[in-house]
């Protein structure tokens, strides 16, 4: 009996010990489990403000930074430099490079529309990081991009450069993230830790926003280029956020110059204008006889593109198997401002029947101009002023059905 008594109490000890331990483990794990749901708070709350930024489509991004990048020419009294810049706050702030406006007398700043020029004002400029900020208060409350200077892309993120190569505003190059933490020097500019992009960068993209191309952020400054201009290297805008902020803070418009040399500017010569006009129409119907319907929608503005879409457009301009375009009905008005108006009589060739075509005579009117710094037709109004029929010849019927099996085989 005593042998037995003996042998319950530790067996009961046991249990009592095994019933603590389960208890204890069962609470430390309890607040173990409060302190991880703490931090996973805290981590998922990093998380989230990682994805703020929500991803926009290609076409909201372009829309947005047509209206906010802007081109730049920087005169003196011995050249006259180029490149480009963005809308950086609504107090009409345009970020650029210091190498585009370092030695300016004056500035003009040219909207994304092309319609309008200011004149502009260098808030500051710091050389070695090649950063400048300008003010253009007739620019103000105009809208910006967005911009998160903790935002850090990485190596391979698509990315798009928006400027002005060469003076053509409002282009658009595409790539990627191809590598980071680049240094280099140029003249009295000292580049560390750049991006260096895939994008296309050359001459007069200076200045211009690189942007992510999921997010839609402004995440550099295009600053510098291959010789070959098949890849670039852009300012991490992190790295100046600061900077322009300051400087943009502290600078008051009554101790800005705005004050320009009216006669070191001349945005378009009305000769020049009429032969580019001339030329483009010429260039207009030469496309259509080629039966390129893609490079002749490409010459027409938004508003022309907004009225009919490009099948829409092919559509009309297929019915014309041939387009004469004689040289003596040609009338072109004088220019008003950046815009001319050209007249044109030309004949359209037709055909209505195996045997026969319908050929129509057209007076077609074509306003020309500038939009984003290109040329373009920004108008055309087609009247018909009357209709002839003319038998089709043998030759000139076989030359036609090649050309139709060409072109068929063609798209």
């Amino acid at each position: 009996m005593l042998k037995k008594q003996n042998k319950v109490l530790p067996i009961s000890l046991s249990v009592a010990i095994l019933i603590l331990g389960i208890l204890a483990i069962f609470l430390y794990y309890n607040y173990w489990e409060d302190d991880v749901l703490a931090t996973e708070d805290g981590m998922i709350e990093i998380v989230e403000n990682e994805e703020d930024h929500e991803k926009k489509d290609l076409q909201t991004i372009i829309h947005e930074a047509e209206k906010n990048v802007v081109y730049i020419e920087a005169v003196n009294s011995s050249s006259t430099s180029e490149g480009s810049g963005f809308l950086f706050n609504d107090k009409g702030d345009i970020v650029t490079n210091a190498h585009v406006v370092k030695n300016a007398t004056d500035i003009y700043v040219k909207t994304s529309d092309g319609t309008s020029t200011y004149p502009g004002a260098l808030i500051d400029l710091n050389e070695k990081k090649d950063v400048a900020v300008i003010r253009v208060p007739q620019l103000k409350n105009q809208g910006t991009m967005e911009i998160d200077p903790n935002f850090e892309p990485n190596i391979g993120d698509e990315i798009i450069a928006v400027g002005s190569p060469h003076g053509f505003q409002g282009s658009f190059t595409d790539g990627i993230i191809s590598a980071k933490n680049r240094n280099f020097s140029i003249n009295n500019s000292e580049y560390e830790n750049l991006y260096q992009v895939s994008a296309s960068i050359s001459q007069g993209n200076s200045g211009g926003p690189l942007i992510h191309k999921d997010t839609g952020l402004i995440i550099g400054i295009n600053a510098a280029a291959s010789k070959e201009g098949n890849f670039g290297f852009t300012i991490p805008i992190s790295q100046v956020y600061d900077l322009i902020q300051m400087w943009s803070d502290v600078a008051d418009d009554e101790e800005l110059s705005f004050e320009v040399d009216p006669n070191s500017y001349q945005s378009v010569n009305p000769d020049s204008l009429i032969e580019d006009a001339e030329y483009i129409v010429r260039y207009y119907y030469d496309t259509l006889n080629v039966r390129d319907y893609f490079a002749a929608y490409s010459l027409l503005g938004s508003n022309e593109q907004i009225k009919r879409s490009y099948q829409e457009f092919r559509d009309l301009s297929v019915k014309s198997i041939d387009i004469e375009l004689p040289d003596d009905n040609f009338e072109i008005d004088e220019p008003e401002g950046e815009q001319v108006k050209v007249n044109v009589f030309p004949d359209h060739h037709i055909r209505k029947d195996d045997d026969t075509l319908e050929i129509h005579h057209y007076k077609t009117t074509f306003e020309v101009g500038y939009e984003n710094d290109q040329l373009k037709i920004l108008s055309l109004e087609r009247e018909l002023l009357s209709k002839t029929e003319q038998k089709i010849e043998k030759d000139e019927e076989d030359a036609e059905k090649n050309e139709e099996e060409n072109d068929s085989e063609g798209e």
